[in-house]
């Protein structure tokens, strides 16, 4: 039995992973800046940018996940840099100073996103400077400094699940199925584009087995998906099925999308929206280009293969809306 730290337990994945490692028998802290109400688990309430906060959170702890972070389509860029990068920063120096010996970063395929389409990649490197968005580039920022912290002491492995998705998800599953309802998700250039996604259990099985992998692949990144490409209209018909919404069928061309999302991101940091933007440059791109991956080498290094096929993951998420 290991004691562990999962941070930012308070979202879907977090807890999901918390949930996950508690049922593999080891003895979980989680740190959020509210209790995550996850039973079993000890809470240590916070901020990773406050130093006493981080302190206290990691004592006798010899693992850590990492996945507090400042998520969105757009934002004041401090706090972007303060809680993903600065964040990461300081939960680094304290992990080293408490003695903790595993540490997994769990980052966004995003970081090595340019805008144009990504057919069977691996985990290509980081790059802040390419990265599109302040929660790419802050994101790719804090892999570089928490795979630059890899040594003999502290074994670091960075993973980047890719669209997660299942039951009681807000960010992803929760943005479709509104938006579909109120006729605001068009599909671009007729949701052709092939992705990749990954369902919420996979997720948290895949950064368990990072964690207790990490001595012997430590230093590397590592993308996770289900390993099925779908189109972008396919899946985001699948997530309006299940929850009994009708999916998306207008289609507009990619460029008009990507200009408008240019446009409304110059707006909104302007006057910033109650809302996200309806649209961004980084959304276009990600609805209209091709993004999957290569997971030969990450089920190999992490002995790990998604037990949910995507099919299954919709009649999950179909029954759980069924029975709200």
């Amino acid at each position: 039995m290991t004691s562990l730290l999962v941070t930012g337990a308070s979202g879907l994945l977090g807890r999901s992973v918390a949930e996950e490692l508690l049922r593999r028998g080891h003895t979980v802290r989680t740190f959020q800046r509210r209790p995550s109400g996850i039973d079993g688990a000890q809470d240590a309430t916070g901020s990773v940018t406050e130093p006493a906060d981080v302190a206290r959170a990691l004592d006798g702890v010899e693992g850590v996940v990492h996945l507090a972070a400042r998520v969105s389509l757009a934002g004041d860029p401090r706090e972007f840099a303060s809680v993903n990068v600065g964040g990461t920063s300081l939960l680094l120096d304290g992990a080293r100073a408490a003695g903790v010996s595993r540490f997994v970063y769990v980052s966004s395929p995003s970081v090595a996103h340019a805008g144009v389409s990504i057919s069977g990649d691996g985990a290509l490197p980081a790059d802040p400077a390419r990265a599109r968005g302040e929660y790419a580039r802050t994101k790719a920022e804090g892999e570089l400094l928490a795979l630059g912290a890899d040594g003999p002491s502290l074994a670091v492995v960075a993973v980047r699940p890719h669209l997660v998705w299942g039951p009681g998800d807000t960010q992803l599953v929760g943005r479709i199925v509104d938006r579909s309802r109120a006729g605001r998700l068009p599909l671009l250039d007729h949701g052709t584009a092939l992705i990749d996604s990954l369902y919420l259990d996979n997720a948290a099985t895949g950064i368990a087995q990072a964690l207790e992998r990490a001595d012997a692949v430590h230093g590397n990144a590592y993308v996770l998906t289900n390993g099925e490409p779908r189109p972008v209209a396919e899946l985001l018909a699948g997530i309006c099925r299940a929850a009994g919404v009708r999916p998306p069928t207008r289609s507009i061309p990619a460029g008009l999308a990507r200009t408008a999302g240019s446009v409304i991101e110059r707006a909104w940091s302007l006057r910033p929206g109650v809302d996200e933007p309806p649209m961004t440059r980084f959304l276009a791109e990600q609805l209209s280009t091709s993004h999957w991956f290569d997971q030969r080498r990450t089920r190999r290094d992490l002995d790990w293969t998604p037990a949910v096929s995507l099919d299954e993951g919709f009649q999950r998420l179909a029954r759980w809306y069924r029975e709200l």
